[in-house]
């Protein structure tokens, strides 16, 4: 890629160069759906090697991304268009679960008489939110308060608890996947089990894939703030991972208070 400034055109704009990264990453998600539909049919299915791939995409599109930024290619008018973008794409995430929150309601407000006319239905022994589900979003919430202080620490240049803000943001998003895993390891009813199972583990599923995102956003900005590549002035994409952190926040208060709470 040219990254000579003064070749640049003289506009304020930036004409991205051909890059193959998004069609490699549109066929690496769609060979990811498919063998994710494969394995919950039962079929022999091995998703390590498209995940891997994804990351490894992502990376390199990310490696790009930063590479136009140091160049001087985002001057104001292209961070104000990339931030709109972004903010478009928060809204499209708040639309996917808002369609899965309608579906639970929807399901639950007047059950089915083939579910027992009861929710959860009968026969399922839904989980207890005062367990693993009250200890997460605990851990959730704390990272969110704890991102907040990074963010504060980037605007005033303060690299160091910068980077222990987002260390331990990362920390404790790992530590609510691991507890989520654990959660669906020793779960009583499966996605298979009626309509509740399969919204429930789909809502939370979809979030938990949003908490990795999250944790590859943030460890990406950790290494970068690490490399002083970002400054008090200039740190577009610590402000996208930190907006995208607190969705994932309010998302998760609200699947544990309709569907754990509520819900159970």
């Amino acid at each position: 890629m040219n990254f000579n400034i003064s070749a640049r055109q003289a506009h304020p704009y930036h004409l991205v160069d051909v890059s193959p990264w998004p069609i490699l990453m549109s066929m690496a998600l769609l060979s990811t759906a498919i063998g994710l539909v494969s394995w919950l049919g039962q079929f022999p299915t091995n998703l390590v090697p498209q995940l891997v791939i994804i990351v490894l995409i992502a990376l390199q599109w990310w490696r790009d991304v930063i590479r136009e930024a140091k160049g001087g290619y985002h001057t104001t008018l292209v961070q104000r268009g990339i931030l709109i973008g972004f903010l478009l794409f928060l809204l499209s995430e708040v639309m996917l679960f808002f369609s899965f929150f309608w579906a639970f309601f929807h399901s639950s407000l007047s059950p089915a008489v083939e579910l027992g006319a009861s929710w959860p239905p009968v026969g399922i022994n839904a989980v207890n939110p005062w367990g693993i589900p009250l200890l997460g979003s605990c851990v959730l919430l704390a990272s969110g308060f704890v991102l907040t202080l990074g963010h504060h620490a980037i605007v005033l240049g303060n690299k160091d608890l910068t980077l222990v803000s987002l260390f331990f943001t990362v920390l404790l998003g790992a530590f609510f996947l691991f507890l989520q895993f654990n959660e669906y390891y020793y779960g009583e009813f499966t996605i298979a089990d009626s309509v509740f199972g399969s919204v429930f583990y789909m809502t939370t599923g979809l979030h938990a894939l949003h908490v990795i995102v999250g944790v590859l956003f943030l460890t990406v900005c950790l290494v970068r703030v690490y490399l002083d590549s970002f400054t008090s002035e200039h740190h577009l994409a610590a402000e996208f991972a930190i907006y995208y952190w607190h969705l994932v926040d309010v998302v998760w208060l609200l699947v544990f208070l309709i569907y754990y709470y509520w819900g159970s």
